[in-house]
């Protein structure tokens, strides 16, 4: 069974989208499970992020692990941010 998920996450702004898509290729491009793929675009403020798995407990834990990666990066946005 394949199973399917694409999450809109609107950003405050194209910078903090364009730092977002640099923080997250890296790991797009490595793949972090064999059972599942993931791709990452962004249309004007907004981050597209696509997850396509052979089941539903390979999409949860890919979902999962972006998505905390997301939440820690903007935290470190913010926190920089914040600073200067």
């Amino acid at each position: 069974m394949k199973a399917k998920a694409t999450v809109r996450l609107p950003m405050k702004s194209e910078k903090q989208l364009d730092a977002l898509m640099k923080a997250l290729t890296p790991e797009v491009q490595r793949q972090i499970g064999a059972r599942s793929k993931v791709t990452l675009s962004g249309e004007e403020q907004v981050l597209v992020l696509g997850v396509e798995a052979e089941d539903t407990v390979a999409l949860r834990a890919a979902l999962n692990a972006y998505l905390r990666w997301v939440s820690s990066a903007l935290n470190v946005l913010e926190a920089v941010t914040q600073e200067s």
